[in-house]
């Protein structure tokens, strides 16, 4: 999943407070706005941010031992990150789209994909070598960030790795009526609050870099983290 330039769209203060357009459950209108456009969003993904995308994805393998279970946050309809993060590793991969997910499905068989918000989903402590989340965790409302990456940790082992890209712009909520033919939302902190989100929930940063590229002709910047679990007893199980 993908975030355009927040510039060019209309940032709300009240998710859901301008008019009967705007009142739909924003998770609604990204799940939705996924199962319309999951080719055309795969299409076009393969040809956007390649380098940025197939350098994280380079971390992330060197970081993880081959052959461990990982995580994917948002894996597409089967993507280049995903194919080469299940070629690797033990993968279960999470998407809110049943559509995206089905795709994956058909594509990579040799992975487990489940159809869920991956903010109710749940896995047991120390479940994961690593977690990646390219370009997803800006499609959830911002006041759910922190607890996500908190359990987030919790699903880590000690010594895990959690590659993401989280937002840089203060950004409550954003609509785009058609992007790529549906109706989207993004939502995002600085990125000085999103690092410090990482933070908060018990992961120590080793990479922190803004990475700028262009997307259909504007700028787009996203927060790369690279960060890991110390090593210790996991701790108490988060709140839901």
């Amino acid at each position: 999943m993908y975030q355009p330039c927040f510039a060019v769209y209309i940032a709300l203060d009240n998710v859901g407070g301008v008019g009967d357009a705007m009142t739909r459950d924003p998770k609604q209108v990204v799940e939705e706005g996924y199962d319309r456009i999951a080719q055309r969003h795969a299409e076009w993904a393969a040809g956007v941010r390649t380098e940025e995308r197939g350098r994280y994805l380079a971390t992330f393998c060197g970081l993880v031992p081959k052959g461990d279970r990982v995580l994917e946050l948002g894996c597409g309809a089967g993507s280049r990150v995903t194919r080469e993060l299940a070629s690797r590793f033990r993968l279960i991969a999470v998407d809110i789209s049943a559509r995206t997910v089905e795709g994956a499905r058909q594509a990579i068989p040799g992975a487990e994909f489940l159809h869920r918000d991956m903010t109710e989903v749940d896995f047991p402590p120390a479940t994961f070598a690593g977690v990646a989340a390219f370009y997803s965790i800006i499609h959830v409302p911002r006041e759910e960030h922190g607890p996500l990456l908190t359990r987030l940790g919790y699903w880590l082992r000690p010594g895990g790795v959690f590659v993401g890209a989280l937002g840089v712009s203060d950004v409550p909520g954003t609509y785009e009526e058609d992007w790529l033919g549906a109706r989207m939302f993004w939502s995002s902190f600085d990125a000085e609050t999103s690092r410090g989100l990482v933070e908060k929930a018990g992961l120590q940063i080793e990479h922190a870099v803004v990475e700028t590229a262009e997307e259909d002709g504007e700028p787009a910047s996203f927060l790369w983290v690279v960060a890991r679990k110390p090593a210790g007893p996991t701790t108490e199980k988060p709140a839901v």
